[in-house]
């Protein structure tokens, strides 16, 4: 009997795109004789659908076509089994049970724990990483303070609180002034580059600081890496265990990887006015232009592997990370950058370049998944006894004052 495997993606996030291409990419690349792949798509409403048609790009042209034949559906536990029932309509009927859930969303909203959040309460396995690693993976400013705790190399960096710039902005700038320019100004919980930008000076950083507050509520500014060369790594495994993929070079028509060189093919351009069609941005991440394998020395390789691994434990992730790195070219200096807990394209194709298919990347995803919910559920989260039982009986509230301590 085949595993059903609900694979959830989109979401009310700026990667909502991006999350449709890696998703299509991986349920095109499931094995199917093992799993039966049911597609589970949210809006950027947050409405949930499901139905075959969602595994083809071209749907997503017209969002017209979901809503019209697809199903609206919810997902909840019913009777020991997890199914996706229609939400309207006088007969709600179950459309589709599933055993697993398997994540594959980018950004905020779905990445950053909120998802794996609903989805640990209703009790249903799923793969990628948990609630603490979601929010750790995706706000940078608690990774890098979480890495900074583990000694791993990083640029001199400060976060801080959008409410704090516009009420105190002179000490938020003279906290910021004890980095050097350039500087690089991020919002701290996006993804793909979104709201990034370099500044080299006071009128520069203003703006950037101006946009990066348009994403986030919590921005996190970095000295930049002088002759910036820039590597990814990913890692598969959970806390007991890893292994670490081959390593690329990526390359960028900017000072650093853009949304454009990401997904879109080397453009100079910011995000702001890009409307490129799924179409073009449908080999998502592969797309880039990278070197693969990365040229670099024996000793870089394997410093840069064992700070993956290392980062990826400090969060305690789970799944299949891209774990990207800076490097100065010139005092060959490794600097790590920052961990996609859920990468685009699920980097499937830094474990092709080890001779590790796409198809065998999703399978060990789903088993690592499997490993998790049965080491989450063998653990205690609850007690039989009920120490509400002559609650009433004892004065209620009253009589029970001090109790429950």
């Amino acid at each position: 009997m085949r595993i059903k495997v609900g694979v959830i993606f989109g979401g009310k996030t700026v990667e909502h795109e991006v999350s449709i291409i890696t998703a299509i990419q991986a349920m095109n690349k499931m094995d199917e004789e093992k799993y039966e792949v049911i597609p589970i798509y949210i809006t950027k409403e947050g409405e949930w659908y499901t139905g075959d048609m969602l595994k083809d790009i071209d749907v997503y042209q017209d969002l017209n076509l979901i809503k019209n034949y697809s199903n609206n559906v919810v997902l909840y536990y019913k009777n020991g089994s997890y199914v996706l029932q229609k939400k309207n309509g006088l007969i709600k009927n179950v459309v589709k049970e599933i055993d697993i859930a398997f994540p594959i969303v980018h950004g905020t909203n779905v990445e950053d724990g909120v998802l794996q959040g609903y989805l640990q309460t209703i009790g249903i396995p799923y793969v990628g990483p948990n609630v603490y690693a979601g929010v750790a993976g995706q706000d940078k400013a608690i990774m890098k303070d979480i890495w900074s705790k583990w000694d791993l190399p990083m640029t001199k960096y400060v976060w801080f609180y959008d409410n704090d710039y516009r009420q105190e902005q002179e000490e938020v700038l003279k906290k910021i002034h004890t980095l050097h320019f350039p500087l690089i100004v991020k919002p701290s919980s996006t993804g793909s580059s979104v709201g990034i930008n370099i500044c080299e000076n006071d009128e520069e950083l203003v703006e950037a600081l101006d946009e990066a507050m348009q994403y986030d509520n919590k921005i996190l500014v970095e000295e930049v890496v002088q002759n910036l060369k820039e590597v990814n790594i990913a890692v598969m495994g959970n806390y007991e265990s890893q292994k670490v993929s081959e390593i690329e070079e990526v390359f960028s028509g900017s000072k650093f990887l853009t949304f454009n060189d990401k997904y879109i093919g080397g453009g100079k351009g910011k995000l702001k006015g890009c409307k490129a069609s799924l179409k073009t941005t449908s080999k998502g991440m592969a797309s880039a232009s990278r070197k693969l394998p990365a040229d670099l020395d024996q000793k870089t390789r394997k410093e840069i592997e064992e700070i993956a691994i290392k980062a990826f434990k400090a969060l305690g992730t789970s799944g299949n990370s891209r774990i990207d790195f800076m490097i100065d070219d010139k005092t060959h200096k490794v600097y790590i950058n920052e961990i996609n807990s859920i990468p685009g394209s699920l980097a499937f194709y830094l474990w092709e370049a080890k001779d590790i298919s796409f198809t065998q990347v999703l399978d060990d995803m789903i088993n690592i998944g499997i490993k998790d919910y049965k080491k989450r559920t063998s653990k205690t989260h609850s007690f039989e006894s009920n120490i509400l039982q002559g609650f009433a009986a004892n004065g209620g509230a009253k009589g029970m004052k001090g109790k429950l301590r």
